[in-house]
């Protein structure tokens, strides 16, 4: 029984004792007047009756009730109900600072008005003072409090005649029961009655409406989510404008976390007083009166729930979890079912007429119900983790976190983590996790319904029907006896409180009152208590748990299998056969990643342990660990599926001998796991092992058998679980003896003593590492450092922390760092004995004694494990692999030898099997080396089931461009490693772990040497120039310093003067006047020693440069002149440099050798094209315009519409104001204006006349192709607009370009006929950015087209996110296509691709239609260069061929000054700019267009890819430096040609391939079929464009196969006969995608078929033909065969159904008359530059020669051989080379020497007419007699010889007629 109510309480208005304006509560009675013993009076109440404020008020306010919740010291809640009336205040009462206050308040709240409402009652000043009569209880019956305050305000208000006294004192006295369903009938004495029902369960909380009002108000979401943060211990907020309705909104929250009590604040009502509450750090649920919102507003961390506006506002910095999936939606479905089930209805064509609508407090329970089931589903099974601690005196009991997660599968949860280990669910398990205690409805749900929840999970009905009976049960027990709520009570009548009472309330007789309480008290001594006995029971443990989603277990899906393999390994290791178990190690290895694989292994290795011991031999021993250190590996610090812990035991169980008496047992190599310094972990073990041990002690010996493992003890037979042994035990305490109890009590503590000793000695076995020196475990273990700082344990840290620190400065250690890990050990173990005892209850005396053992403990483990490590250290060391060596390239050297590594997989499908197939080749355990050129892996797979291949995994130090340094674990011994991550811009990725013997010192050792040869601090230091310098085979080192000197002294003079010159043209530059005409010829004083003078560059330039050069300078213009850029400007027919001095005058380009000296500008090439009516001098003045100086040259020439393309750099700010913004032609009164400028126009407008057909002054388009008619019929571009060309085209080609023009279907460049009639002469493109605001006028005829760029920058981020997408470093989480896909489309890179092409795809368009274009982008290096290159490649089939792509690369990137270096970052200076690839963006721009027109191409896509491997590779010395002036400074430019002919390893990329294509053609493209003056118009949509396979393609079989010497295996033996694994008569090999290259392996159809003839060839004994020579032959036999009159059908070899499009417009393919350009030249000394007219087909014809077959000269059929001078053709001088006659192959073969073995040329003898004598002519030998000259015949020429004497002639004579007449 219980007091219905503790105090009557009577509190009044008063003023404030500081005068301010506010008053104050002041108790004027209370009742009783002492405090009951058990329940002091809680102090405050007076602020809780006004929470907002003490004020008078102008009016009768009606009287309001509410309940306020008071929590006092013990967590204990009061309820204070307060019933609130007003009454007038008396002048007396209040003093003038009130009533002046009173007035104050009025004013502000009528607005500042002054006067107060006229509807006041009573006189015009009168003021109402608030009164309230508070009831206090720790009883929740509101309506009982509402009615019995309510009853004594009528007793007052209408005057009944009855005692107030005596109501008060009944009320004081009523008692009532506390729970058990009983009802009670009270009266207080005034003729009213109440029924009072209590509930049936004192632990189910009671919610009247509360809960289905809240779910009003706010809705399912909000609610839910205040539910979660609730649960999560966030801080919430409730609003209202009512107080009823906040005490509501807390009452239900509260009811929702039932079974979990909330154990936080708890202020359903806060006063204003008191609002800094809210700023308390700890959670709380606490409601304000809505007009404090403003406070509420500033507060960062609160979720503030506005009950009035149905809103719940969570701020940004809270994260809320929600319920785990699918308990979210299901809850979430279910909430919308009961609270609105018309939602099912709404969209029946027949809705029922009725629905049965459920009260609000029906609807209320069947929300909590929801609830309910909710919690039922989530702690499911939560018994089976509980630990019994101690059962008695008392039961302790403990929570096993980690395995209740695991085991619902919910680890990775935020929600449930957060409730399990929030201070609610402690008291949950402690409250609920008692064995014997009285049972609720939820202990029922959880134990016996979970079943059928998840039986109903998708019946929704069944789901309501089940929700409507715990309903049911909820009402019942809120309102045991339904039918009898019969109350009657007074109330008063209506606006009674409008009325005058007749006086205030009256002050009650204190004496009376306690008369009648002590009355009943004496009463209640006598009367026997009413003890309803409690029933309890066991509580129900429902049957084991299970996952709360069942995962589909996809990934280890054949888990039976795996089982049997990890059984059969261990069965393999135990008896012995290492070999098998060997082989069966990866699979397991694998297997381990499943769980349960890991269980399974426990238990195997479990039944090898006999008397807690197994001694193995080393093997055995080794594969143990292995495995146990493989299943720890993925164990989280948590250990949520008890691996760990069932591996504990067996950690100490398995050991080998290592010496008499020195045993090393598993636990020492099995420490590297975070799962070891965790301390829950261990306090989870403990707990288990405790609870085995004290369940052993009440059980009867018969059924005691140790269960496998802790925590998941299935019950057997008759075996009770721990906690039934429990309850039975708390059941018969009360029956045992004093004696009894005191001796399980000890019993008990003993238990749990031991087993701190136990674990104490095996937290030390596995913390202390075997080699003490190594502090290694602080460092790296996250647990124990971290501990030092922050103890989770529940006694303060003093006690472990002073005994810890006096065994510190006791022990005497010599060695600190030792001492420093046992330091470390020695705490961690004494916080976790502080804790685990202090928990279960061990005195005092018997923990001090612990902590004085612990520190002897672990000293004697580390003197045990000293002898351990000595004699391990003698151990044979574990047989590795042998280390293989990698080949080397001539000339590369070793850096660092070979250090032990494992390489990784670094998330390239490929390396792991992939989609490609075959095995998992990596992880591979090998060596790293490093070379002066390379970094190379060589190893084998450590899955020994693989086989013996060799993994090779290499790329070129220059190509780094990132390293890191990571800790990662070695794919064998599981241990944690250092690593080493290299990625380099070719693409590969080097993932390391370092050996275990490798030190750190090597490792460091590594990356020094390795960044010092990646950034040298200059660029002599690069692996091409140091190669060529220190190892010149076969020469004595002096050779090289005295080389050419001419060209060393020349480059440095030229360098020299060159800096002089530019000195000097700045120092000229302020104002510049032209010497006058007399000065021009004579040098100026000063200059007079130099060699080359200032003045010379002001020579008029109708003099040709030859004949005003010095020696020396002519010299440098011979070497100029054979330069790339100019034999092709020759091709181009743009001009020569010859030397008559009446160059024609008719050509309107000329080449200028201004920049000879690179004065003008570094960065361009030595000779430029210029308009032939600008004069050299101007030049320098234009250049000032330019960025960098590079002025616009010209670069190329339409060979059809003789339209030029330009390059430069962008232009200076001054330059575009003097040009563009002068709006009218130029007037000879500007020339005061900036004369660069001017002279900038008057060069542009050079440039525009120098085109033939702008020439003429009338400007008539007179475009060739295009009539006016045409263009008009496309009205793609819309009509020609008035305002004429300035305002229409510059628009639409800018807007082309933003992507913004008229669609074309995919992609595809327009028709040309959107260009206009209309058009400029000459268009400048340039940077958006840069020609803001500029309007070009209509007279000029050139026009600007603004594009968007992306800058350098830009292309490098990009970049390095394209090389993340390709290899992404670490495998990727759910590797799926699509997120590769992903990844490359954040890189952007094709989306840049799409722009480059796009641009060059439109100024192909303008170039093609007869306007020039000159591109002026950024500086003119980077972008520039690209759109120029692409341009040219486009328009101009030439450079479609191996030498025009190689003569485009040196004009274009190479001479025109791409900066290689600095975009390479070659040297210490570039390191921080980092790699930007703009010439790799070229490639791949090249690459696409290849994809798209596959025959238009001479060289093969293997071609790019070299190009892009060996740019980046420093390798050769092509693309070293920025321009061809620092090439001159290093002297690298013309020592090439010097030293060409030297035997040794190429310096020149183009030199290599020129050497290899000889030998294979892996660079030629067999489709190669060229349409004469094709124009390419690829489509540029990103949707079009490929990822180009150089990102994504690797071979494990032999690294990169880029360099071919590396690749190729020995180069003698043909392909086929490489030896293979296989017996040597089967052909089959298996070819690996990921391992073999492609291509090599299972080479094409021609390729093919071309070694076979060599095969074959050889065979027959004949020397092998040449592949390029076959390849002609059988071209030119095809076409004659296909083709019987001259015409015919293209030849099915080379179109073999190429599924292309040659033009992107039109898909058709035809085969021009290409006969003339695939003849095969039988002249090679025919140069491709001999004239200008010839050019086009001799260069086709030069190409295909390039090709000849590489043959040692002795292996070849040599009839008869000798010296002979031949005449070379046209012009040419005559020349002796050494001939072979050769009668087998039928040829005559000449070589430039005897010992070459290359061969310069062929006479086939089948062609040869007669062999005649012949007559000298002109330049012939001259010592030589007439006689010895003789002519060979053929249908094609004559050829020329002449031998060295008369009967030699006669021999070779008669050596040919012989063969000719074999025939």
């Amino acid at each position: 029984m219980a007091r219905l109510a503790d105090y009557f309480v009577l509190v009044a208005f008063g003023p404030h004792p500081r005068g301010s304006g506010e008053g104050q509560g002041q108790i004027l009675q209370r009742f009783p007047e002492k405090d009951w013993e058990d329940n002091p009076f809680p102090q405050g109440i007076e602020l809780f009756c006004q929470p907002s404020g003490w004020q008078l008020c102008p009016e009768r306010n009606p009287p309001t009730f509410f309940v306020a919740v008071l929590t006092d010291i013990n967590s204990e809640r009061h309820y204070c109900a307060c019933l609130t009336f007003w009454e007038p205040v008396e002048p007396t009462q209040e003093g003038p600072c009130a009533r002046d206050a009173a007035a104050r308040e009025e004013e502000a709240d009528e607005g500042g008005s002054g006067a107060l409402s006229p509807s006041a009652p009573g006189p015009p000043d009168q003021l109402f003072a608030p009164k309230t009569l508070v009831l206090v209880s720790r009883l929740d019956h509101v309506e009982v409090f509402r009615n019995s305050l309510g009853l004594i305000y009528t007793i007052h208000v209408e005057g009944l005649n009855v005692g107030l006294e005596n109501v008060v004192g009944n009320l004081l006295t009523c008692l009532i029961p506390l729970a058990g369903g009983s009802q009670r009938t009270i009266s207080l004495g005034a003729g009213d009655r109440q029924v009072i029902q209590t509930p049936l369960t004192d632990s189910l909380p009671i919610s009247r409406c509360s809960v289905a009002l809240l779910f009003r108000q706010l809705g399912i979401t909000n609610v839910l989510s205040l539910f979660c943060a609730a649960l999560t211990e966030h801080k919430v907020l409730f609003l209202s404008r009512s107080y009823q309705r906040l005490s509501d909104a807390c009452r239900g929250l509260l009811a929702l976390l039932f079974p979990l009590r909330y154990s936080f604040t708890y202020v359903p009502i806060l006063p204003a007083q008191l609002l800094e509450v809210l700023s308390t750090p700890t959670p709380f649920i606490i409601g304000v009166n809505a007009a404090f919102q403003a406070e509420a507003q500033e507060l960062l961390d609160v979720i503030v729930a506005d009950l009035d506006g149905g809103t719940v506002t969570v701020p940004e910095c809270v994260h809320i979890p929600p319920l785990p999936e699918p308990l979210q939606s299901q809850t979430h479905s279910i909430l919308s079912m009961v609270l609105d089930p018309e939602l099912e209805l709404a969209d029946l064509a027949f809705p029922p007429p009725t629905m049965s609508i459920s009260s609000l407090k029906m609807q209320d329970k069947e929300l909590r119900a929801v609830f309910l089931r909710l919690f039922a589903q989530l702690l499911q099974g939560y018994r089976w983790c509980l630990h019994m601690v101690r059962i008695h005196p008392e039961p302790v009991i403990r929570f096993h976190k980690a395995a209740f997660l695991g085991q619902r599968g919910l680890v990775e949860d935020d929600f449930l983590m957060k409730v399990l280990e929030g201070m609610a669910f402690a008291g949950f398990v402690s409250e609920r996790g008692v064995p014997y205690r009285p049972t609720d409805l939820f202990d029922e749900l959880v134990a016996h319904e979970v079943a059928r929840m998840r039986a109903d999970e998708n019946h929704p009905q069944r789901v309501l029907r089940h929700v409507k009976e715990l309903a049911e049960q909820l009402y019942k027990n809120e309102n045991p006896y339904p039918a009898v709520a019969m109350h009657k009570v007074q109330r008063p009548g209506e606006a009674s409180h409008l009325r005058r009472a007749p006086r205030p309330f009256p002050r009650l007789d204190e004496g009376m009152v306690q008369w009648i309480v002590d009355q009943a008290a004496a009463k209640m001594q006598g009367a026997p208590p009413a003890v309803k006995a409690e029933k309890r029971t066991t509580v129900p443990s429902g049957p084991p748990m299970t996952a709360i989603v069942e995962r589909s277990g996809g990934l280890h899906g054949n888990s039976a299998r795996r089982l049997e393999v990890v059984r059969n390994c261990i069965s393999y290791v135990f008896e012995g056969k290492m070999l098998e178990a060997k082989k069966l190690l990866p699979a397991v290895l694998r297997a381990l990643k499943g769980r349960a694989a890991r269980r399974c292994l426990a238990q195997e290795l479990h039944l090898h342990v006999q008397q807690n011991r197994a001694v193995l031999d080393h093997q055995q021993f080794d594969f143990v660990v292995r495995m146990m250190n493989c299943c720890l590996q993925d164990c989280t610090s948590l250990d949520e599926h008890g691996i760990a812990a069932a591996l504990l035991p067996l950690v100490t169980a398995f050991c080998r001998k290592l010496s008499p008496g020195v045993t090393q047992f598993a636990y020492s190599c099995v420490q590297e796991h975070v799962v070891w310094s965790t301390p829950q972990f261990w306090e989870a073990m403990f707990y288990g092992d405790v609870q085995t041990h004290i369940r052993a002690l009440y059980l009867e010996p018969a059924e005691d058998q140790d269960p496998f493992s802790v925590g998941e003890a299935p019950l057997q037979g008759d075996e009770r679980s721990a906690l039934d042994v429990a309850s039975e035990q708390r059941r018969l305490w009360p029956t045992l003896s004093r004696e009894k109890q005191q001796e399980l009590v000890q019993k008990e503590e003993s238990t749990v003593f031991s087993q701190a000793i136990h674990y104490a000695n095996r937290m030390s076995y596995l913390l202390l590492p075997l080699d003490s020196s190594k502090s290694r475990l602080l460092r790296e273990r996250a647990g124990l450092g971290e501990l030092e700082s922050a103890s989770n344990s529940l006694v303060t840290n003093s006690m472990a922390g002073s005994v810890a620190e006096s065994y510190d400065t006791e022990s005497g250690f010599e060695d600190a760092e030792a001492c420093d890990v046992a330091g470390a050990v020695v705490r961690f173990i004494n916080r976790f004995v502080d804790k685990v005892c202090t928990e279960s209850g061990v005195t005092s005396d018997h923990l001090k004694g612990l902590h004085v053992m612990v520190p002897d403990i672990v000293q004697m483990h580390i003197e045990t494990l000293e002898a351990v490590h000595r004699e391990s250290r003698r151990l044979p060391p574990i047989q590795k692999p042998k280390l293989l060596r990698p080949r080397l390239l001539p000339g590369e050297e070793c850096v660092l030898d070979g250090l032990r590594v494992y390489l990784l997989p670094d998330g390239r499908e490929e390396g792991a099997g992939g989609p490609g197939g075959g095995p998992a080749l990596l992880p591979a355990e090998g060596a790293v080396f490093l070379t002066t050129y390379r970094v190379i892996f060589t190893g084998m797979p450590t899955d020994p089931l693989v086989g013996e291949q060799v993994v090779v995994r290499s790329f070129p130090v220059a190509a780094l461009t990132k390293e890191k340094r990571i800790s990662v674990q070695t794919p064998v011994d599981q241990l944690l490693q250092d690593g080493l991550q290299l990625r380099s811009c070719t693409f590969q990725l080097l993932k390391m772990a370092f050996d275990e013997e490798v030190g750190s010192d090597s490792a460091e050792l590594f990356r020094k040497q390795l960044h010092k040869l990646r950034y040298p601090p200059d660029i002599r230091g690069t692996f091409a120039l140091t190669l060529g310098s220190a190892h010149t085979p076969g020469r004595p080192p002096r050779a090289t310093k005295d080389k050419g000197p001419s060209f060393r002294t020349l480059s440095r003079n030229l360098v020299k003067n060159a800096k002089k010159t530019i000195g000097r043209q700045y120092v000229t530059r302020k104002k510049y006047n032209p010497p006058s005409w007399e000065h021009r010829g004579q040098p100026s004083p000063e200059d007079q020693e130099d060699e080359i003078s200032v003045s010379e560059e002001l020579e008029p330039s109708t003099l040709t440069p030859s004949s005003a050069l010095k020696p020396s300078d002519r010299m440098t213009m011979s070497s100029l002149v054979e330069r790339a850029c100019c034999r092709d400007y020759q091709r181009l027919g743009l001009g020569t440099l010859s030397s008559s001095l009446s160059r024609a005058k008719s050509e309107p380009f000329r080449i200028s050798p201004v920049n000879r000296m690179y004065a003008i500008c570094r960065s361009y090439p030595g000779l430029l094209i210029v308009p032939q009516s600008i004069q050299d001098n101007a030049l320098q003045r234009v250049s000032r315009c330019y960025r960098q100086n590079r002025f616009p040259v010209v670069c190329w020439r339409s060979g059809r519409s003789k339209a030029v393309l330009l390059r430069s750099g962008g232009l200076h700010g001054k330059g575009v104001v003097g040009l563009f913004k002068a709006q009218n032609a130029p007037s000879p009164g500007q020339s005061q204006a900036d004369s660069s400028s001017l002279e900038q126009e008057k060069y542009l407008q050079a440039v525009v006349s120098s085109m033939p057909r702008y020439a003429d002054a009338s400007g008539r388009n007179t475009l060739s192709g295009f009539s006016s008619a045409h263009m008009g019929s496309h009205g793609k571009w819309g009509s020609v607009r008035a305002s004429g060309r300035s305002s229409g085209l510059s628009t639409d080609v800018g807007s082309r370009l933003a992507g913004v023009g008229p669609p074309q279907a995919n992609g595809a460049p327009p028709d040309p006929g959107f260009l206009r009639p209309q058009r400029a002469a000459l268009y400048i493109i340039g940077d958006k950015a840069q020609l803001k605001g500029v309007r070009p006028d209509p007279l000029q005829q050139w026009e600007l087209v603004p594009i968007e760029v992306f800058e350098a920058r830009q292309v490098k981020a990009s970049f390095k996110k394209l090389l993340k997408a390709c290899v992404p470093g670490c495998p990727a989480t759910e590797p799926s296509p699509a997120s590769f896909l992903r990844s490359l489309e954040d890189s952007e890179w094709l989306i840049q691709i799409h722009k480059l092409l796009q641009v060059s795809v439109l100024v192909v368009e303008l170039l093609d239609s007869g306007s020039s274009v000159l591109v002026s982008l950024e500086d003119g290096w980077d972008i520039t260069t690209q759109v120029v290159s692409l341009v040219q490649l486009l328009s101009d089939p030439f450079y479609r061929t191996l030498e025009g792509f190689r003569l485009l690369v040196e004009k274009e990137w190479l001479s025109f000054g791409h900066r290689f270096s600095h975009r390479g970052a070659h040297t210490l200076a570039g390191q921080s700019s980092g790699f930007t690839p703009v010439f790799l963006q070229f490639l791949d721009c090249v690459h696409q267009i290849h994809l798209q027109f596959p025959m238009e191409f001479e060289f093969s896509p293997f071609y790019l890819k070299f190009l892009g491997y060996h740019h980046v590779s420093r390798r050769f010395r092509t693309f070293l430096l920025d321009s061809d002036y620092e090439r001159i400074e290093l002297g690298l430019l013309y020592e090439e040609k010097g030293e060409r002919r030297a035997p040794q390893a190429c310096r020149s990329v183009w030199e290599y391939v020129e050497r290899l294509s000889k030998r294979t053609p892996v660079f030629y493209n067999y489709m190669y079929a060229p349409e004469d003056a094709e124009v390419l118009r690829p489509y540029s949509n990103v949707s079009n464009l490929k990822v180009w396979d150089f990102y994504t393609e690797e071979t494990l079989a032999e690294g990169p196969p880029y360099d071919w010497e590396l690749a190729q295996g020995p180069p003698e033996p043909p392909e086929e006969e490489r030896p293979d694994g296989g017996a040597p008569q089967s052909r089959r090999r298996v070819v690996w995608p990921c391992y073999d290259s492609r291509p090599r392996a299972q080479p094409d159809a021609i390729s093919r078929l071309l070694e076979e003839m060599q095969r074959l060839e050889t065979e027959l004994g004949r020397p092998p033909e040449r592949w390029k020579d076959a390849w002609d032959r059988v071209k030119a036999a095809q076409r004659l065969e296909g083709r019987p009159d001259g015409r015919g059908t293209p030849s099915s070899l080379l179109v073999s159904s190429v599924p292309h499009h040659r033009r992107s417009l039109g898909v058709y393919l035809q085969e021009g008359p290409v006969g003339s350009t695939l003849s095969l030249s039988l002249d090679s000394d025919q140069s491709s530059g001999s004239t200008a007219s010839s050019s086009r087909q001799a260069a086709r014809r030069s190409t295909s020669t390039l090709y000849s077959q590489f043959q040692t000269a002795e292996s070849e059929n040599r009839s008869y051989e000798g010296t002979l001078y031949k005449k070379g053709a046209f012009m040419k001088p005559w020349k002796a080379r050494w001939f072979v006659l050769d009668k087998t192959k039928h040829q005559l073969r000449y070589y430039d020497h005897r010992v070459d073995t290359e061969c310069k040329g062929v006479i086939d003898l089948a062609e040869v007419e007669a062999v005649a004598p012949g007559a000298p002519t002109m330049g012939a030998p001259k010592t030589v007699d007439e006689k010895a000259f003789f002519d060979v015949k053929t249908t094609r020429r004559v050829y020329n010889f002449c031998a060295q004497d008369v009967p030699s002639a006669q021999q070779w004579v008669d050596q040919i007629q012989s063969c000719l007449s074999d025939a």
